[in-house]
């Protein structure tokens, strides 16, 4: 059995299909995630972004109507602001996020996930 590989997706997001599709191409079942649905938790955000390299910031979607309506497009807005408008407005966290054994990645570009498959 291959090794497992999570995705946060978003059904409605283009590049969070393709994504999907690459998965499955590769021969990879995904277990997957509907972070919209589920929500999440500021641990696991933390996590998350540590384990892909990145900050809460290089994570938000700015192109989230929310995003310019709390303000958190200004760079003065701290990690920890922005992790608790992620776990209150999940639609505020960029995807999609893949996780396997070889790492988690911020799949943007989309091609980005062929380095944790």
């Amino acid at each position: 059995m291959a090794n497992p590989v999570t995705i946060y997706h978003n059904p409605k997001c283009s590049t969070s299909r393709q994504v999907l599709e690459m998965i499955e191409t590769a021969g990879r079942k995904a277990e997957i995630v509907e972070y919209l649905k589920v929500g999440w938790t500021k641990p696991q955000l933390k996590k998350l972004f540590a384990d892909a390299g990145i900050n809460a910031r290089q994570a938000l979607r700015a192109k989230a109507t929310e995003a310019e309506e709390l303000g958190l497009l200004d760079p003065r807005v701290n990690d920890a602001k922005l992790l608790e408008a992620m776990v209150a407005h999940p639609v505020l966290v960029e995807r999609p996020f893949v996780v396997s054994p070889k790492g988690t990645r911020l799949c943007r570009p989309k091609e980005r996930v062929r380095e944790v498959l």
